[in-house]
C-alpha cells in the first residue's frame, strides 16, 4: 500500500510541471467603430498573482500576448483620442489560443443609445438617456469545441469616412393659405478626420421663377477630445431678396458664427454651452449675441434633472432627420421683422427646469419654464402691401412677418412617451402658458398695440415609427390649442413632445429598384397644418382680409440622394 501511494505521488509530481508548461496566448485586432485598424494601441494583459504584460498593435492593428498560463485575465486597451476599453473575466485554458477583437470608440460614439440607422428620428438625445459604455462591451460567443471567443464589432454600417447627400424639393401654394411654393436644392458633405474630428459643409438654394435665389450655406468642424469635451465651431451665411423690397435695396444678408462645447463630469453631469454671434445686413446693420446652455444631472440611470437656457427658438428640423426645411428664415434664425423701415430682431430669454424619468418602456418629463420675448415675430398669410415699412414679405414661403408686442409668461409642461413597439413610439405633450391673441377684424397696423397676453392650454399627440419591411420613416402629429392664438404655446419646447401646431405629417420612403445607383434614393413628403387651422383674420392696409397664423399650411415633397 505504501509503495502504491508513493507511485501516485510521483505521477502527480511529474504531471504538474508538464501542465504548467503548456502556455497559451491571447491575440486579436484593434479597430475603431468604422473598422479602421489602429496602429500603436496599448494592450495591457493583467492576470492572476499580479501578472502583467504589455504589447502594442502593429500596422494591421493586430496584437499577440504569448506565454500565458491558464487563468482569468483582464485586457485594457488604450489609444489616443479614444475611450479606454476593458475586457474582464477572460478565461484562458491551459495551452489555448484566445481571440479577443476590440473596437475602440470616442465618447460621442459610446453615448449612442442605439445604432444610427435604427433610431426613430425624434428620439435623438431628447431625454439625454445615456447607456454608459454600451458600445465598448463585447458580444460573447461560446464554441462547443473550442475556447471562449470575444467578438466586438460596430453595427453602424452607415458610418463612412465621407458621406454626401443631395435633395430636390418643391412646394405647393396650398390654395392661398400660405406655404412654400419654391423649388429647393439642398446638399450636405461630411468627412471624418482621424476618427475624432468631423468637418461638414451643407447648404440650401431656393428659387421661384425670376426671383433672386435664397441661399443658406453652413460650414462646421467638431472634435472629440480625450477628456470627453466636444468643441464645435460653425459659420452660417444666408442671403435672400424679394421683388417687393428690391426698390429699397433690401436684400437680407446674415452672417452667424457659433461656438459650442459639451463636457461630461464623472458620468453624472452633462454640460453644454455656447453662443452665436449674428450680424444682419438689411436696411442697415444689426448685431446680436445669442448665448445658450444646459446642465443635466443624472441622479440615477433612469432619472435626470436638467436646466436649460436659450435665447432663440429651437430648430427641430435637424433632430427630426428630414431635409425638407426651406431656404428661407421660417425655421432658422435670425427671426426678424420690420417696423418703420427698420429691421427689428426678436430677442428672447428662456429658462427651464425639468425632471425626466424612465420607467421600463415609458418616459415621463415635468418642466417649468419662464419666457420673456421682445419684438416677437408674428407670421401672416395673404396679399399685403410692403411699401408701408411694417411688413416683411417672404415670397419663398408665401408668408409675411409682423412685429408683435412683448410677451412675458410662465408655464408648465408634462410629457408622457411610450414605446409601443420596437419601431413605434407615441408621445403626449401638455403645456400651459401665455400666448399673444387679438380680436378678429383689427387693422394690421394696430396689431402690435392691440394684441394682448392670455393663458392657453395646448395638447399635442405625436406618433412616430418605421415600417421595417419597407424602411418607411414617418411622423404624424396634432397640436390642439384651447382658443385663438397668434403665437404657439411653449414655443421653446425642445423635448420629445415638440411638434408644429395642428395637423402635420412627415414621410421618408426609400425608393425600390434603385439598387443600381451608387447611393440611396428616398422620397420625402412634408405636410404642415393640413387642415389650415388657427387662422385669425385681420384687415390689411388696402382693406383686404389677411390672416395671422401660428403655422401656415404647406405641402412639400421631393427626392433625396445619399452617397
Amino acid at each position: 500500500m505504501t509503495r502504491k501511494l508513493g507511485y501516485l505521488v510521483m505521477v502527480v509530481a511529474l504531471a504538474l510541471p508538464a501542465a504548467a508548461g503548456e502556455l497559451g496566448s491571447i491575440s486579436g485586432m484593434v479597430r475603431n467603430s468604422t473598422g479602421v485598424p489602429q496602429m500603436g494601441a496599448i494592450v495591457e494583459v493583467l492576470g492572476p498573482n499580479n501578472f502583467s504584460t504589455t504589447v502594442f498593435t502593429d500596422a494591421r492593428g493586430a496584437y499577440t500576448a504569448t506565454g500565458l498560463g491558464a487563468g482569468v485575465y483582464e485586457l485594457k486597451v488604450t489609444a489616443p483620442s479614444f475611450l479606454p476599453s476593458l475586457r474582464e473575466n477572460v478565461g484562458l485554458r491551459s495551452g489555448a489560443s484566445m481571440v479577443v477583437n476590440v473596437t475602440l470608440n470616442t465618447l460621442f460614439e459610446a453615448m449612442q443609445l442605439v445604432p444610427i440607422r435604427q433610431r426613430v428620428p425624434e428620439d435623438d438625445d431628447d431625454w439625454k438617456w445615456t447607456l454608459r459604455s454600451m458600445s465598448n462591451r463585447p458580444v460573447l460567443r461560446v464554441l462547443d469545441d473550442g475556447p471562449l471567443v470575444v467578438v466586438s464589432r460596430s453595427d453602424r454600417s452607415d458610418d463612412k469616412v465621407l458621406k454626401a447627400r443631395v435633395a430636390f424639393l418643391a412646394g405647393s401654394e396650398s390654395e392661398g393659405f400660405g406655404g412654400a411654393a419654391e423649388m429647393t436644392t439642398s446638399f450636405r458633405l461630411e468627412h471624418s478626420l482621424f476618427s475624432s474630428g468631423k468637418i461638414s459643409f451643407d447648404g440650401d438654394v431656393g428659387y421661384n421663377g425670376t426671383v433672386v435665389p435664397g441661399t443658406v450655406f453652413r460650414a462646421s468642424y467638431s472634435h472629440q477630445m480625450p477628456n470627453g469635451s466636444k468643441p464645435e465651431v460653425a459659420l452660417t451665411v444666408r442671403r435672400f431678396a424679394t421683388p417687393e423690397l428690391a426698390a429699397h435695396n433690401a436684400a437680407l444678408q446674415a452672417l452667424a458664427l457659433s461656438l459650442s462645447d459639451s463636457i461630461t463630469f464623472g458620468n453624472v453631469v452633462d454640460l453644454s454651452f455656447g453662443s452665436e454671434l449674428q450680424s444682419i445686413q438689411f436696411l442697415g446693420r444689426v448685431t446680436a449675441a445669442r448665448p445658450f446652455g444646459s446642465v443635466d444631472v443624472h441622479l440615477s440611470p433612469n432619472t435626470v434633472v436638467g436646466y436649460r437656457y436659450a435665447t432663440s427658438a429651437p430648430n427641430m428640423r435637424a433632430a427630426k432627420g428630414f431635409d425638407s426645411a426651406p431656404a428661407d428664415l421660417s425655421e432658422s434664425g435670425p427671426r426678424m421683422s420690420m417696423r418703420d423701415w427698420e429691421p427689428v430682431l426678436e430677442r428672447a430669454r428662456h429658462h427651464e427646469l425639468s425632471v425626466s424619468r424612465r420607467i421600463g418602456r415609458n418616459k415621463l418629463q415635468l418642466a417649468y419654464y419662464s419666457d420673456r420675448i421682445s419684438n416677437p415675430v408674428l407670421t401672416g398669410v395673404g396679399d399685403v402691401n410692403s411699401d408701408t415699412g411694417l411688413l416683411l414679405p417672404d415670397i419663398y414661403s408665401g408668408t409675411f412677418s409682423l412685429t408683435g408686442r412683448d410677451l412675458s409668461t410662465r408655464g408648465v409642461r408634462v410629457v408622457y412617451q411610450r414605446k409601443l413597439m420596437e419601431d413605434l413610439t407615441a408621445t403626449v405633450d401638455y403645456s400651459l402658458g401665455g400666448v399673444l391673441d387679438i380680436a378678429d377684424g383689427v387693422g394690421i397696423e394696430n396689431v402690435r398695440n392691440l394684441a394682448h397676453v392670455t393663458k392657453r392650454h395646448s395638447l399635442a399627440y405625436k406618433v412616430a415609427g418605421k415600417v421595417p419591411r419597407y424602411n418607411t420613416r414617418w411622423i404624424a402629429s396634432y397640436k390642439w390649442t384651447s382658443g385663438d392664438a397668434i403665437t404657439p404655446v411653449d414655443m421653446f419646447n425642445a423635448g420629445p413632445g415638440q411638434s408644429d401646431p395642428f395637423l402635420n405629417v412627415f414621410v421618408r420612403q426609400p425608393i425600390p429598384g434603385t439598387g443600381f445607383m451608387p447611393g440611396n434614393v428616398e422620397a420625402m413628403v412634408d405636410v404642415r397644418n393640413l387642415l389650415a387651422q388657427g387662422y385669425v383674420p385681420v384687415i390689411g392696409q388696402d382693406g383686404q382680409t389677411v390672416y395671422l397664423v401660428q403655422s401656415g399650411r404647406a405641402v412639400r415633397g421631393g427626392v433625396s440622394f445619399t452617397f
